[in-house]
């Protein structure tokens, strides 16, 4: 192992929560940032979505360019981005043992910047019984086969969900010339917005199936089918060669756990404050591993915040802030990040519910008294956002009990 090696930041994951950060603390002038990746290319999920949405509006782009734009932001500010490196675990409170091409390494930083991201949970992990054939994957796995590796994916595909995710899936799907057999989920209507839903319904022609879930693969060699029970109980095969299983992310948090970090038991990432400062001095996360998962925005818009808050605890100012205190999420909310909150908190809070809610009232409350109400203007959606603003944490009591945030029917 090569002798211990120090910098000012290091930062976990190329994604656009880590590559923005890396851009904003080299342009303040830290002068040794640092952001290791696993993969062999810097850029995270968008470098294999062929699909535009990203960017602006005044100058759009397709996944991999801004990709690309993100690495050329972070290099020609002066941060250092290496590949094919994966830090494996903790020796120290801001230090890790990484391995890569260069064989095992120890760095140590004045502050460590957790951007580890998402994954979707595959066929294994939801315990969908039956054969193991070839042909089944997730939107990652089928995005890089189609989309980085040009590879040809099957005929006749069944796509698992109907949030923004699946339907990308299900564009993917038709890219790489298959036809979409089905989109199935066991909720009782699809999470993506109306008109993406409607388009792929009417226009493209994919049949959506809702109330129903998959129950059985079927297929020896390759898949030749699944076996999907409905609400009414009834069961059908629906024959395919290939099933896309979306949504369902959970956090990379191995990295935070390991470590002993504190973790959310909604978001199953590391609990932070408005600052994205976990429960460990000098340690802050920030993108999806914090809320899997959010759109690329949302995670450089994080990424850009957590540079700030870095900044302030290089310069010592960081350890001034007051102590932060937990902030809930009462049912049918599922989890809301940050997940703790002061006074000076001004980072918007990201929120996903569990159930349906047509007109939905969110109000946040500390010890009985309000703090905040507001009524959204669109239904609560499973798997969709919902944005709470934080211009009302300067009303939280520093020495009161827990914030709660509740949806209700207004």
């Amino acid at each position: 192992m090569s002798a211990p090696r120090e910098v000012d930041v290091l930062i976990v994951g190329a994604g656009p929560a880590g590559l923005t950060s890396a851009a904003r603390l080299a342009a303040a002038g830290v002068a040794r940032v640092e952001v290791l990746d696993r993969e062999q290319q810097a850029g995270g999920v968008p470098r294999h979505c062929a699909h535009g949405g990203y960017g602006t509006w005044l100058r759009p782009l397709t996944g991999p360019a801004y990709a690309r734009l993100l690495v050329m932001a972070a290099e020609s500010a002066g941060a250092a981005v290496r590949t094919g490196v994966t830090a494996l675990d903790w020796t120290g409170p801001s230090a890790l043992n990484t391995v890569g091409p260069g064989g095992p390494e120890t760095i140590t930083a004045r502050a460590v910047v957790l951007a580890t991201g998402a994954r979707e949970r595959p066929r294994s992990a939801r315990l969908v019984p039956g054969t193991r054939p070839a042909g089944v994957y997730t939107t990652g796995e089928l995005q890089q086969a189609v989309h980085l590796y040009g590879q040809h994916v099957g005929e006749r595909a069944v796509v698992v969900g109907a949030e923004g995710v699946s339907y990308a899936a299900a564009a993917t799907v038709r890219a790489s010339g298959a036809a979409v057999v089905a989109m199935v989920t066991d909720l009782p209507r699809p999470q993506a917005p109306s008109a993406r839903a409607a388009d792929a319904r009417l226009r493209q022609g994919i049949p959506l199936l809702t109330g129903t879930t998959v129950t059985e693969l079927l297929g020896h060699g390759r898949l030749s089918g699944v076996r999907v029970r409905h609400r009414d109980g009834r069961t059908v095969v629906l024959p395919c060669d290939t099933v896309v299983f979306t949504g369902d992310f959970l956090p990379d948090h191995e990295l935070a756990r390991r470590g002993g970090l504190a973790l959310d038991a909604g978001t199953r990432g590391p609990v932070v404050d408005g600052s994205l400062h976990t429960s460990r001095p000098g340690v802050f996360a920030v993108g999806s591993v914090l809320h899997p998962v959010e759109s690329a925005a949302t995670a450089a818009r994080e990424g850009a915040h957590v540079a700030g808050a870095v900044l302030e605890w290089l310069a010592g100012a960081g350890a001034e802030r007051p102590d932060s205190i937990p902030l809930l999420a009462d049912p049918p909310l599922r989890w809301i990040a940050p997940n703790r909150v002061t006074p000076t908190d001004r980072l918007p809070y990201v929120l996903r519910t569990t159930a349906h809610v047509p007109r939905p009232l969110l109000s946040v409350t500390q010890d009985g008294r309000a703090l905040h109400h507001e009524r959204l203007r669109t239904p609560a959606v499973p798997n969709r956002t919902i944005t709470l603003p934080a211009r009302w944490t300067h009303q939280v009591d520093p020495e009161g009990g827990p914030v709660r945030v509740r949806l209700t029917h207004r």
